[in-house]
């Protein structure tokens, strides 16, 4: 069982900021910026670690949940745009990272990541919904 999936489970908190049957979707807790946030998918064990591997409906549905985290994102974070990476060799289970940036290197993963409060962390979590909720 990955982290993920703890985290889905509600065994390990996180700030979630959306959620429906097949995704959850989460403040990173070592964000690149503030605002970024994890999608993943509900997956059985063992758990899909490859984007690419995923069902094609699922991977459809996968980019409309993170378009609408990514509108919430834009509606609650100052930034240009919302990027998205797709890494996967971090934890082995598919993700999407949605960062929140103003140009191009705020994207980068060899920036240092920032430390935030747990305050912080809940009051960002918490716009990003209602921002979704809209």
């Amino acid at each position: 069982m990955t982290i993920f999936t703890k985290i889905i489970n509600g065994e390990i908190p996180s700030y979630k900021v959306a959620e429906n049957d097949h995704f959850y979707a989460f403040l990173d807790i070592n964000p690149l910026q503030k605002g970024h946030t994890l999608v993943v998918p509900k997956l059985p064990e063992p758990e899909a670690n490859y984007i690419f591997d995923l069902e094609d409906d699922l991977l459809s549905e996968m980019l409309v949940f993170a378009k609408q985290v990514a509108c919430g994102i834009k509606g609650a974070i100052e930034c240009k745009r919302v990027g998205v990476a797709v890494i996967g060799l971090e934890v082995p289970h598919v993700h999407m990272h949605l960062i929140p940036i103003s140009k191009e290197g705020d994207m980068s993963f060899a920036n240092p990541k920032m430390t935030l409060s747990a305050e912080e962390m809940a009051e960002i979590a918490n716009s990003i919904a209602k921002a979704i909720e809209k």
